[in-house]
């Protein structure tokens, strides 16, 4: 190869190379300072998620609202929180007669742990029974099927007792 057409194509070559690096090291000055202002920003919104304290066993009537958790499904959601421990036989009881009901029950860990649409009586109310594996704090959530709305309700949730 030709020493001049060696000496020239550097130059072509390390000229662009060295843009690129700066701009990608821009980038990523830029990148870590608004993961610094979001974790900032997270730390002050984090309040934002509160899930509702729940009784092991209590019977609430609320409220799902349009400015409860969107769904992405067009209908919302609200989360209630549970302690809940290894053995423990659990019914969750939800009705309205405002929206179509759907329960779920989400476990420490987030996954979910079992769910209901539709009770056994026909209506469009969802009762739910499950066994729980795992000691830990759990989610109820609330919602309503599809974009059927908002509205009123009632959700009770028993820990079932063996019969003596």
């Amino acid at each position: 190869m030709n020493k001049g057409f060696a000496v020239g194509l550097k130059k072509i070559i390390i000229f662009p190379v060295s843009i690129l690096t700066i701009l990608i090291s821009i980038n990523t000055v830029f990148a870590q300072n608004t993961n610094n202002a979001n974790t900032n920003t997270n730390t002050n919104t984090n309040n934002l998620y509160k899930p509702i304290p729940l009784n092991s066993s209590s019977e609430i009537a609320d409220t799902l609202k349009a400015t409860d958790i969107p769904t992405g499904q067009g209908g919302f959601a609200r989360d209630y929180t549970v302690k809940l421990n290894k053995g423990d036989n659990l019914a969750i009881d939800l009705s309205s007669e405002n929206f179509d009901t759907i329960i779920t029950l989400l476990g420490p860990d987030g996954s979910t742990v079992a769910e209901n649409d539709d009770g056994p009586d026909g209506t469009s109310n969802s009762l739910l029974f499950t066994r729980i594996t795992e000691t830990g704090n759990y989610i109820v959530r609330v919602r309503s099927f599809g974009e059927t709305g908002v509205g009123n309700f009632k959700l009770k949730v028993t820990k079932l007792q063996a019969v003596k």
